[in-house]
């Protein structure tokens, strides 16, 4: 006699199961395809490469997926809600005072971390053709966390002008944005290690001066 679960029937739990199976075969195919637009990136990668890579046919992965296209959309999707989860874990009240190399360990190393964790999130963001649809949720949360920076400054510059802390905040996305491709394309280990360091280096040099505030730039005597 087969077990089931209490308070179901058969005919509930079997499709529970279908659905947790198919499940996993979304989560394999969104990996083999984020690794194939690693390789390959967006536009060169193929349903067909994608299927091999999952170690799956072609007919099993258009059971789920129509084309190229929607694999892209669904993996952009889960990769940019991850991100806002990370951009909130970076731009926080609670680190408002921090001084300033706290401050910016506290931003930066969230994002760091998902980069180097989806790593994909730069080849879908770079491609010529990726779908309209990733591209225009991407500049919505750069907007947003653009905005987040500049909020930080108006906390720590509250006599300056508007038009100098968008100048600094766009000089800060500049920095990092170019820092974050130089830590992916160091090797895992010392030397990437190294390169976040000289990341956050550059940052503390470019902010120091402008935050004038000892409180801010010095670590409090314990």
């Amino acid at each position: 006699m087969s077990e089931k679960t209490p308070g179901t029937t058969p005919e509930e739990t079997k499709p529970r199961r279908r659905q947790a199976r198919g499940e996993r075969r979304i989560a394999q195919l969104l990996q083999a395809a984020a690794n194939v637009f690693c390789a390959k990136g967006y536009t060169a990668a193929s349903t067909n490469a994608i299927a091999r890579e999952a170690s799956v046919s072609p007919g099993t992965l258009y059971q789920y997926f129509p084309n190229k296209e929607a694999i892209a959309l669904e993996l952009g999707d889960r990769l940019l809600a991850e991100m806002r989860a990370a951009h909130g874990q970076a731009f926080t009240p609670a680190n408002l005072g921090l001084p300033l190399p706290e401050l910016v360990d506290a931003v930066l190393d969230p994002l760091i971390e998902f980069n180097c964790q989806h790593p994909v999130l730069l080849a879908l963001m770079h491609g010529s053709e990726i779908p309209g649809r990733i591209a225009e949720e991407h500049d919505a949360l750069h907007a947003s966390m653009l905005a987040a920076v500049g909020e930080l400054m108006a906390h720590y510059l509250p006599a300056s002008e508007a038009a100098q802390r968008t100048r600094i905040s766009d000089m800060i996305f500049a920095i990092v944005k170019a820092g974050l491709a130089l830590v992916l394309a160091a090797p895992e280990g010392p030397e990437r290690q190294a390169v976040i360091t000289e990341l956050k280096t550059v940052l503390l040099r470019y902010l120091g001066p402008l935050l004038t505030d000892r409180a801010l730039t010095t670590t409090p005597s314990p």
